[in-house]
């Protein structure tokens, strides 16, 4: 996708089309479903501390992360036939950066009924789900940080969470706009402009929001900063 937005050539066939699609539907599951597991990772650091390492251990996070990446390619190998199979405009404009679900169901000439609520139940099961799960689980670290007396444990509970919650947010604030928008010009142009910075923009930030907290990663950052210095002033 990015090659084609930087260079002249703005075409893709339809094997590149296909391609595309199964492998955005594939990894946007696998990311929609691990960022449920990780908040159920940080639900059980601030409210079962103490069991953490009994509850969240190597065998089920191997479970989790296998459940994440099989729904991933299950919901691309059910969804990603259907919608190539759609009658599709003879002019074949892609009004999109990318091929996806919605941009290819607006490009279809024929009934796109079947296609629409199969997106429709995808974005319940896929979405929805997963996000009010992560809701529960930080409505009841909300519950648990507010009980912590010291401002230390309670700036300390909301560092373990503040990426996870801001990534979060940039993710599926971002994907919803796309698959649950209305059917309006307005909501399309909007919906691209969405599209484009969960493609690219929020896995471009996701290393930033997730190491700049982390100690070693800030006093190797530090240290870096200081040999540029030094160079600079040599």
């Amino acid at each position: 996708m990015l090659v084609s937005l930087w260079g002249p050539n703005k075409t893709i066939g339809f094997l590149g089309c296909s391609v595309q699609l199964f492998i955005f539907l594939s990894l946007g599951t696998t990311e929609c479903v691990l960022l449920s597991v990780m908040a159920f990772d940080r639900y059980v650091a601030v409210c079962q501390p103490l069991r953490y390492a009994t509850i969240i251990h190597p065998r089920l996070c191997r479970q989790l992360a296998s459940v994440a990446w099989v729904t991933g390619l299950v919901e691309s190998v059910v969804q990603t036939p259907p919608t190539l199979r759609l009658p599709f405009c003879p002019h074949r404009q892609v009004d999109d950066f990318v091929c996806e679900v919605p941009s290819l169901i607006r490009l279809s000439c024929g009934d796109t009924s079947y296609s629409e609520i199969q997106m429709a139940v995808a974005s319940v099961l896929i979405l929805i789900v997963p996000l009010s799960l992560i809701l529960v689980s930080y409505g009841a670290v909300a519950r648990a940080v507010l009980r912590i007396n010291s401002a230390k444990g309670r700036r300390k509970a909301f560092g373990t969470c503040s990426s996870h919650l801001t990534v979060v947010i940039l993710f599926y604030s971002s994907v919803i706009a796309v698959y649950l928008q209305p059917r309006n010009p307005y909501a399309q142009e909007r919906g691209k402009f969405f599209g484009l910075f969960y493609a690219v923009g929020t896995p471009s930030l996701n290393p930033l929001e997730y190491t700049l907290r982390n100690k070693e990663v800030k006093r190797a950052f530090g240290r870096l900063l200081g040999k540029d210095g030094d160079s600079r002033e040599n």
